[in-house]
């Protein structure tokens, strides 16, 4: 394929993802805080660039890192991609951060004639393996087009939301959905196991019906089973939930119930959760 692919960020999401683009044959430079992240892509035929401003050669750049200030490090940090990126260059955030960040850098980029899609992803580390992640998408129509290709290697829902830092704002939407399933599903187990019922038992009952949801078929069995090995860390998700706390002052959005969530995932990441799966937050519920 003649179009040049870089992705920065080989982490739990952004190394199973470059290697969907490279077995998609498109020609592959990588780079990454810690290079023997790397070692398994450039066997595969990926090339390792030193730093992201070494990555501007590449026609569409693709960023998955853990939050704003990463973000904002890779653009426009030192040796950042506003130091060499070349005009029509498309940069794919498929980061978590800040909307109202995401919508600065994507004018600085446009100032250089380069255009920023805001991309967060939702599926964790399985979709990611099975190349199935939900995309949510900002930014300019026609740039999320000509990338197509690309996130079809590694997306299955891909959707164009609306302007730069829609993405991010969708994003924010399905952690509180996520966040809040969740919880309710702790507290349903609980019960249930308060009442002496058997859990999984429990799970296949009220998961074929109007109660089912990712969370409790997915999450449910191994809350049951105390399993909470990481897809997802509530590190991460208290991330998301801090920038939703910082997005409801912007918008204006008095929530309710999300303060709350906040408070349980914290809890959870006092008694040591904070590198376990989400469903962890089951031990401070």
């Amino acid at each position: 394929m003649s179009t040049r692919v870089a992705f920065i960020g080989l982490g739990i999401m952004g190394a199973p993802m470059a290697g969907h683009l490279l077995a998609g044959g498109f020609p592959l430079l990588i780079n990454s805080r810690t290079r023997r992240k790397a070692m398994d892509l450039e066997a595969g035929g990926a090339k390792w660039v030193d730093s992201p401003s070494r990555a501007s050669e590449a026609d569409v750049i693709c960023i998955c890192v853990s939050d704003t200030p990463d973000v904002e490090q890779v653009i426009a940090g030192k040796d950042g991609l506003l130091e060499s990126i070349r005009p029509s260059t498309i940069v794919i955030d498929h980061s978590t951060i800040s909307p109202s960040a995401t919508q600065r850098l994507a004018a600085e980029l446009a100032r250089r004639d380069a255009k920023l899609l805001d991309a967060p992803l939702s599926g964790g580390d399985v979709g990611a393996r099975n190349g199935t992640l939900s995309i949510m998408v900002g930014g300019d129509k026609a740039a999320f087009e000509k990338v197509q290709p690309i996130l079809k290697c590694y997306g299955k829902t891909i959707t164009h939301c609306g302007g730069s830092g829609a993405g991010q704002f969708t994003k924010l939407v399905n952690q509180i959905l996520v966040s809040t399933t969740l919880v309710g599903v702790c507290e349903a187990l609980k019960f249930a196991r308060a009442a002496g019922l058997d859990l999984e038992t429990t799970i296949a009952a009220t998961g074929g019906g109007a109660a089912a949801s990712w969370q409790l078929l997915n999450l449910g069995p191994k809350i049951a089973k105390r399993d909470f090995a990481p897809g997802f860390m509530i590190d991460l998700l208290l991330k998301d939930l801090r920038i939703l706390e910082e997005s409801m002052q912007q918008t204006g959005a008095a929530l309710k119930l999300a303060p709350v969530i906040r408070q349980l995932f914290r809890a959870a990441q006092s008694q040591g959760h904070g590198k376990d799966g989400t469903q962890a937050v089951a031990e401070a519920v």
